[in-house]
Formats: structure tokens, sequence, C-alpha cells
């Protein structure tokens, strides 16, 4: 018998995660601090509070908010070895200088064959099987392959690249590019103000996934624009959602409850900010979140500060 999935985290991502692997037949343990329980999912799915249960597992999913990453790398690195295969759906980067989370889980556990999961993945429709599809970050061809066979499947197309650093880049500056798009359709901007901010933000993120040395191919995929035309057509997605409430004037607080998810964005536009600033790079979408989230515009003034900038070649 091929040994279980597992999945730290017992959040909504965590457990749609869950759920997605035992929909093909897989089985999962679900690590979360507190008791869960998962109504129906079957006996695939068991839930534990250790983390030590984990290691009978060759894959483990790691469903964490970036805020939480050091210090629960450091507790799981103690219950896993250099064989288990580590996965993380995080949107976060972290710090100053755009860290990211599978550099800090294979420096902080004993695992080195790390990846990134990306893409339009949404965890009200990964738990119900909705068709959609997802990129895997990896340097090693064998976690692609394991996390291919973990969640893939009819509904579930699962695309690889060794590119996780621009995996993981695309996929935090689109969660917080559908913040700012959250925000700007509740207050009632037109489609073409939309378009600007949406593909200005990609562009954006480009120059930053480059910078962290990323390829620029994995922001025109599924990590970037496939996620970002996701995010547009309302696929219901926590940042979108945490945007609108932040217009009706909600506190962050308030937001995060109303989105029903830790959101990333709240927390990385100034970081992203910052890191334009110390290497020359044109970050204006982030810098206007920045004080968006700082309460020091509104939206219509960032899409104006957006729109009066000079144009250029695209």
């Amino acid at each position: 018998m091929s040994p279980p999935i597992a999945v730290v985290g017992g959040g909504s991502f965590g457990r749609s995660l869950a759920r997605a692997a035992c929909r093909v037949g897989q089985r999962v343990i679900l690590w979360s601090r507190h008791e869960q329980r998962i109504d129906g999912a079957g006996e695939t799915l068991v839930t534990t509070t250790q983390l030590s249960t984990l290691r009978q597992a060759e894959l483990v999913f790691f469903a964490v908010p970036s805020p939480h990453v050091t210090a629960l790398a450091d507790e799981l690195g103690r219950s896993l070895d250099g064989s288990h295969l580590l996965v993380h759906v995080s949107r976060g980067l972290l710090g100053p200088g755009l860290g990211t989370v599978s550099e800090v889980l294979g420096t902080r556990t004993p695992c080195r064959r790390v990846g990134a999961l990306a893409g339009p993945l949404v965890a009200k429709n990964l738990a119900e099987g909705h068709p959609g599809g997802a990129i895997i970050g990896s340097a090693f061809p064998e976690v692609i392959e394991a996390v291919t066979d973990a969640i893939g499947g009819p509904r579930l197309r699962v695309y690889g690249t060794d590119d996780v650093v621009g995996v993981e880049v695309a996929s935090a500056l689109v969660g917080l590019v559908a913040l700012a798009l959250g925000y700007a359709l509740r207050l009632g901007m037109e489609p073409g103000t939309l378009a600007v901010l949406a593909t200005r933000g990609l562009a954006e993120a480009t120059r930053v996934g480059e910078a962290r040395g990323g390829s620029p191919r994995t922001f025109a995929g599924l990590a970037g624009a496939g996620d970002l035309i996701a995010a547009v057509a309302g696929d219901g997605r926590p940042e979108v959602e945490f945007g609108k409430a932040l217009a009706e004037g909600l506190d962050l607080r308030a937001a995060a409850e109303r989105a029903g998810a830790y959101v990333e964005g709240a927390a990385l536009a100034a970081s992203v900010a910052a890191f334009g600033r110390r290497f020359g790079i044109q970050v204006p979408l982030s810098l206007g979140i920045a004080k968006l989230m700082a309460g020091e515009i509104d939206a219509a003034q960032l899409a104006e500060a957006l729109m009066a900038r000079p144009a250029k070649r695209e």
C-alpha cells in the first residue's frame, strides 16, 4: 500500500487539499493544532494534532499562512527527514528581501526536495471538484510527479515547472493585484480601469519576479496570467472579497472575517514597495496598495495615479 498524503494546516485551503486528494483515491492525514471534523470525507481522511503522525507520509502539503511558516517549519522539521517531499501553497513572501516559503522550508527542515503549488486554485472550487488547473514549481521531477498523482485527475490538470521562485512570486503578487481589483470593483470602477490595474499589476509582478531570479515565461502561464484571469472572472477568491470589504469601510480584521481566510496581500504590499526602492524597480501598484492599506489614499486616487504615469512601450 502506498503511503498516505499529509496536509499541514486545518484552514479552508488545507481542508480543501485534503478533500481533493481523497477524491482521487488517496489516503490523507490532516494536521491541525486543534481537533478537526471533516464531514463527508469518509475513512480515507484522518485528522491529527500530532506532527509526528506525519512521518508515515512521503508527500507533505504545507498549507500555512506565511507569518507562521518559520515557527511551524522548525516544529515540523523534528518529525520529517530527507525522504519527505514538502510542497507549500502559501501566497506569501517573507521580509523586505521577499524571501520565499520554499527557501524557508528548505533551510529550516531536513527536507531538500521542496516545491510550491499555485495557479487558479480556490478552496471552495478545489473542495467541490470543479474543473480547473494548477502548477507545481520544483527543481525535483519526483516532487512534480508526486503532486500530480496526489491531486491531479480528469477535473484538475496539474502542470510542472522548475521555476520555483517564479511560481512563488507570481502567486503572491497576483494575490496582491486581486485585492486591488476587489477594492476597485466594489467602488464601481469601469472595465477599462480594471484592465489597467490587472495588466500593469502583472507587468509589475514580472519585474519583481525577474529581480528575484524567476523567468518571465512563468508570469504568462497559470501561476501569473491564468491565476489573474480567474480572479477577474470572479472565482470568489478571498483576496477579491477582502478588497471589496475594505472598500465598504471594514477594518482589516473584519475584512479578513468577511473573506473567510488569511489574506497575504494585506502585509505584502509594503514589502514589495521596499524591495522596489532597494533595487530600483518600478512597483507603482504595490506602492499604491501600500498607501491604500495605510489609509493615505483611496482606490480612485490609486487608479488616477496609475493612469497618470507616462505611457511606455508594452
